[in-house]
């Protein structure tokens, strides 16, 4: 147990840290169950059926996906350019994952938003 929580203070190697720290933002865990359900799509696809991203966001979210290898970008030589976005293998390893926070927070929702009404009181 004591050789655990060593691992998860130690800042610069802790995977979890590192790991969460670039997928736990806002976008990319929805941008992941997005992609993980349709498989590709391009980028206005993505963009239009998250919302209220903005484009620059979506674009910084991905960019950081494909950087870990979860997120696939195909540029396709056309006038023009298309680009599409796929969930890689690793991606989808990461999806069962991802349903299950979702499940968690769906059936843990209410006892939240209740503890935070009181803790503001």
């Amino acid at each position: 147990m004591q050789e655990n929580l060593k691992k998860y203070s130690d800042q610069a190697n802790c995977p979890v840290r590192n790991v969460v720290s670039r997928f736990g933002d806002k976008w990319s865990l929805l941008v992941l169950g997005i992609l993980g359900e349709v498989e590709v799509m391009r980028f206005n696809e993505l963009h239009r059926s998250i919302g209220d991203v903005s484009q620059k966001m979506l674009t910084a979210t991905l960019r950081t996906l494909e950087a870990d290898g979860l997120v696939l970008r195909t540029i396709y030589p056309e006038v023009p350019p298309r680009v599409e976005y796929a969930i890689t293998t690793l991606g989808k390893s990461l999806i069962p994952r991802i349903q299950h926070l979702a499940e968690w927070a769906m059936e843990n929702m209410e006892s939240i938003t209740e503890s935070r009404a009181k803790y503001r009181k």
